[in-house]
């Protein structure tokens, strides 16, 4: 990526931003999109890779993940308040870093976005299984496809409307799975009046049956399940009030998100050993499928369901706003800009849609095997674009104080301490990724994609001159 002490650029007042699009997203929208967005397949279905892993243990991988995840998206948020935009770090990294970088950060965004995309495609499929073991996989993935590409086609207080019912679903699933669960555990209902109790906790094995080691493995896979919250940054170019909206989303979402991940899988550990639970699916539907409850597996299955759809419907609706803003830049054909009579950027929208399309062919070829391998190279995609926002927070910290214009009052606390925590925090997890061999991959494809922005970057570059 671009190196930390590249000379910023002057800030490009004049640039063009957000044109065609509409501020039809509402507080209740953005806390829920935001919190959608976040809650997918990482906790619903990659949870089990990860309790795998690290055992119990895995509650300290979400806490700690999430802590850093919210020093991010504070400096994320400094940035969004000051300059509301859809093009969120991609934007900020152009003004305040360097026209490279805001082409490495935009590109980089979308193609993890693809790869979320792609990982929520992947165990669609699956779920649908659940009941119809004969339909094919990659069907159920292809007619998820076209239903959600249609929905982001309209206006976007519409797609707000659909995706903030979505994330109740899932929400409310969530919180009913926690009291239930802990119902379980403390009472016995729905366990025959025995109730389950905490030890499973240490029993198998004790609290770190992987050791330290099988805690830190385990936390490069939790770093998945917090990929998302940063959509916070895109809907502020299509916030009614995005200086108000987008602190209290921040501030609440990741709190909501941490009480949620952490609840969840304390409940999963609790009520059945970790050891048993391993990547065969969802463990929440694994659960309470073993606990014999009559209809809950079902009832879970619908929810898994709707977050896959629901993640996904997030993902495509980020990158569509994402590659109208790289048109902005000049760092994406112009075509991309474009937007319908509902102020949809149907051209990104299009085709994000149509590369993800690359998951329904995986998913055929590969049923068992590609969601762990999509999953690694999203991961290293998430890692390069939390570096980058915090970079790019940092020099935006710079130009202010230079200036001595305000931040808009809501500062990145603890900076730039707290800033070289998480570029410290994000080196680990590259290190780590090598002892996990499904991830391993992801050391070979993440810095191969650096290299084929910054060749792609230079041809533009040469390219503009000569126009």
């Amino acid at each position: 990526m671009p190196s930390i002490n590249e000379t910023a650029a002057p800030v490009r007042s004049g640039l063009p931003r957000d044109e065609g699009l509409r501020r039809g997203l509402r507080n209740r929208h953005i806390q829920l999109i935001a919190l959608g967005g976040a809650i997918g397949t990482g906790l619903f279905y990659g949870s089990g890779e990860s309790i795998g892993r690290a055992g119990p243990a895995v509650m300290l991988c979400y806490l700690m993940g999430g802590v850093i995840i919210f020093l991010v998206m504070r400096a994320l948020g400094e940035m969004s308040v000051h300059t509301p935009t859809s093009g969120a770090f991609s934007y900020y990294a152009y003004q305040y870093w360097s026209e490279r970088a805001g082409f490495v950060s935009g590109w980089n965004y979308w193609f993890n976005y693809i790869g979320v995309q792609m990982a929520e495609l992947t165990v669609v499929g699956r779920y649908v299984q659940f009941w119809f073991p004969g339909v094919p996989a990659w069907a159920s993935a292809a007619v998820f496809v076209v239903i959600i590409t249609a929905v982001n086609m309209v206006e976007v207080r519409a797609y707000g409307e659909i995706e903030f019912w979505l994330a109740i679903v899932k929400v409310a699933a969530i919180v009913a799975m926690i009291i239930g669960g802990a119902l379980i555990v403390f009472t016995g209902i729905g366990n025959g009046g025995h109730p389950v109790g905490v030890s499973n906790m240490w029993v198998h094995g004790g609290f770190l049956p992987n050791g330290v080691t099988g805690m830190l493995t385990g936390l490069v896979v939790v770093m998945f399940s917090f990929g998302g919250v940063e959509l916070i940054g895109i809907t502020a170019g299509e916030a009614d009030e995005p200086r108000k909206t987008i602190p209290r989303a921040i501030n609440q979402v990741v709190y909501r998100i941490l009480i949620f991940y952490v609840g969840t899988v304390a409940v999963i550990v609790a009520l059945f050993p970790w050891d048993r639970l391993g990547t065969a699916g969802s463990p929440l539907v694994t659960i309470f499928s073993g606990l014999g409850i009559a209809g809950a597996a079902h009832i879970l299955n619908v929810v898994v369901l709707t977050a896959a759809v629901s993640a996904y419907n997030s993902g495509l609706y980020s990158n569509g706003r994402m590659l109208h803003s790289l048109s902005r830049q000049r760092n994406a054909p112009a075509v991309l800009g474009r937007t319908n009579r509902f102020g949809a950027p149907y051209a990104g929208v299009l085709v994000s849609s149509g590369v993800t399309v690359v998951a329904v062919v995986l998913t055929y070829l590969f049923p068992d095997t590609v969601f762990l391998y999509v999953m690694a190279v999203t991961t290293i995609a998430a890692i390069i674009n939390w570096t980058m926002i915090i970079i790019t927070g940092m020099k935006f910290r710079t130009r202010m104080k230079a200036s001595g214009e305000a931040s808009a009052g809501f500062r990145m606390p603890g900076s730039p301490v707290t800033s070289w925590l998480v570029l410290a925090f994000m080196a680990m997890l590259v290190v780590l990724m090598a002892f996990i061999p499904s991830y391993r991959i992801a050391l070979v494809v993440g810095p191969i994609w650096l290299i084929v922005l910054f060749v792609v970057y230079q041809i533009k570059v040469r390219v503009q001159s000569c126009e």
